[in-house]
């Protein structure tokens, strides 16, 4: 029994000091492999050394984040695009759309998240989607666009459970991670509802550290905490829940 975390950020400076021994704790509370989304431009070389240095634990995603598409994204999209060719990557992402902080550029998100899941498309590989404040203009987006053969995970669930439902029969995954430990947190209805073989486990290290560690960075050895809590409202084992987001995870990502 391991869990897969599939999405943490360990290429950030929060971990330049302890990359090592965050790596060797993850392995020891059984978090054996770790999806490594990309943020931007200046987060690829270090995430790529990352994942190069932690083969056999660590894989790359490559992909602009919503909050980082600005003036010069499609100078940002054709650096990218073209490390795809040369380098071993295992979906896109974190792509999407970021209402929250800045809606300057939504306009250039749409371009840039349609590019993008257009390379996934081509190159046969999942996506990683984030979406903060625009999940009725995603959906409306997603619903539009040419889904065939598009697969991936909506990362850091935060919709309702009509969109989780929706996003599912779109051949998406339920990115679940530390939320659903917070006390009177809506998510854990959604959880409840939710097919455990539609749901993979997450981090979003350093973010969002589960209870009984919030406070803290959050690390991918946290995950058996948030596989606890799914346990406790699907009244299922941990090891149960371990099994199959596990295989979900590596289903999607294609890493076995």
């Amino acid at each position: 029994m391991y869990y897969v975390d599939t999405h943490a950020h360990l290429f950030l400076k929060e971990f330049e000091n302890d990359l090592e021994k965050v790596i060797s704790d993850s392995i020891s509370a059984k978090v054996k492999k770790i999806i490594l989304p990309n943020v931007d431009v200046s987060t690829i070389e270090k995430m790529l050394k990352v994942a190069k240095n932690y083969s056999e634990n660590c894989f790359a995603l490559l992909g602009l984040h919503p909050t980082s598409v600005k003036e010069h994204f499609n100078k940002d999209l054709e650096i990218i695009e073209n490390l795809l060719k040369n380098e071993q990557i295992f979906g896109i992402g974190e792509i999407g759309l970021d209402l929250y902080w800045d809606k300057t550029h939504f306009s250039q998100q749409l371009i840039a998240l349609e590019t993008q899941l257009s390379w996934a498309k081509t190159l046969n590989l999942p996506v990683s989607i984030h979406i903060r404040n625009a999940w009725d203009e995603t959906l409306q987006f997603l619903t539009k666009f040419n889904r065939n053969n598009l697969r991936g995970v909506f990362h850091a669930f935060s919709g309702t459970l009509e969109q989780a439902k929706k996003v599912i029969d779109w051949n998406f995954k339920i990115g679940i991670g530390g939320v659903v430990t917070f006390p009177n947190a809506k998510l854990t209805k959604i959880v409840e509802n939710l097919d455990i073989n539609n749901i993979v486990l997450e981090t979003d290290c350093p973010y969002l550290t589960p209870v009984p560690k919030k406070g803290l960075r959050n690390e991918p050895q946290f995950i058996p905490y948030i596989a606890k809590k799914i346990a406790e409202i699907k009244h299922i084992s941990e090891q149960e829940v371990a099994e199959i987001t596990t295989k979900n995870a590596e289903n999607l990502f294609n890493i076995f």
